[in-house]
């Protein structure tokens, strides 16, 4: 756990490299990895990211392990990075840090001095554990919220990376937007924008309807994405039962931990054109009378307007990550 240090001791308490217990042999066909450190070797239940908070101004401090079950030693070279979502949803970092991955520094020992350092290679022996600690350092104009980031190691023609979840302490704003919605034949697409200050997991609700009726009612659910500040992510809803021939509303309700919510609707037709081209006119007739239907409204047997159900919009809570 992450713990708050004055600066003037930062130096010497964390800039340290350590050389654990030997690596869990059920590690020895896996290639190296990084994870945040554990207290033993045997990181299975270990942390899945390394969690701080802290106000602005503080430095903290945390280390990770980096593992090698290999039989040959293995040079690793470890960086603070910022944390970004693909256009997708997924997790990656960004080659420049302005955020997180700026504030993240290493120890390194020049001429008998220690100092912090963006960037350490560290050369961890075979079937072995290094413990390489890192300082995060809270600039004191930082703003309140979560500042994703990552450590990212690089080594034997590969890369992988350990998420650090940063919150600086203060008031914090959970907000999202749903834009673009548009039906295609199999899927719905939207995107999704967090315009607040909190990593949100959301949840989507999927309702349509067509001329005749419901059509999807999809109960919220949550998305497999974390979605970072002020990213913008770009995903579809499958639906593959799409109808032939009809004039179709959907809207989609997405919420998240916080208060976070948000609904956007778009409109399609459906029409086989090939049917059209062979039946002609009289399949066009049979449209006609299915726009009249739309724009008048659905009528009950006195020839009266029916009023539409109410519906109710879907706001749920829960723990963000």
């Amino acid at each position: 756990m992450p713990y708050a240090l004055s600066a003037a001791r930062v130096l010497g308490l964390t800039l340290v490299f350590s050389i654990a217990a030997p690596v869990p042999t059920a590690l020895a066909d896996d290639g190296w990895s990084v994870v945040p450190s554990a207290s033993t070797a045997d990181t299975a239940d270990g942390r899945p990211y390394v969690y701080a908070e802290g106000a602005p101004g503080t430095v903290l401090q945390d280390a990770v392990s980096v593992l090698n079950p290999g039989a040959k030693a293995l040079t690793v070279r470890l960086r603070g990075a910022d944390a970004d979502n693909t256009e997708g949803g997924g997790f990656t970092v960004r080659e420049k840090s302005t955020d997180t991955g700026a504030w993240i520094g290493f120890a390194r020992e020049t001429d008998g001095r220690r100092t912090a350092v963006r960037e350490v290679s560290v050369r961890v022996p075979a079937h072995t554990r290094a413990d390489v600690p890192f300082t995060l350092s809270v600039p004191a104009g930082a703003a309140p919220g979560d500042h994703p980031g990552a450590i990212v190691a690089s080594g034997g023609g590969r890369s992988s990376a350990v998420h650090v979840q940063l919150r600086v302490s203060g008031p914090t704003l959970s907000a999202l937007t749903v834009e673009h919605v548009a039906v295609h034949a199999g899927r719905i697409s939207y995107e999704l924008v967090n315009r607040g200050t909190t990593v949100l997991t959301p949840r989507l609700a999927v309702h349509a309807d067509g001329v005749f009726g419901e059509l999807l009612d999809r109960a919220p659910r949550a998305l497999p994405l974390e979605l970072l500040p002020g990213r913008r992510v770009t995903l579809s809803e499958p639906w593959h039962d799409t109808p032939a021939l009809d004039a179709v509303d959907v809207r989609l309700t997405v919420t998240a931990a916080g208060g976070a919510h948000d609904t956007a609707s778009a409109s399609a037709r459906f029409v086989p054109w090939g049917a059209v081209a062979g039946a002609g006119g009289g399949l066009a007739a049979v449209m006609g009378a299915w726009l009249v239907l739309r724009r008048h409204g659905r009528r009950g047997p006195d020839g009266a307007a029916l009023e539409e159900e109410p519906r109710t919009e879907v706001e749920l809570t829960g723990a963000v990550s």
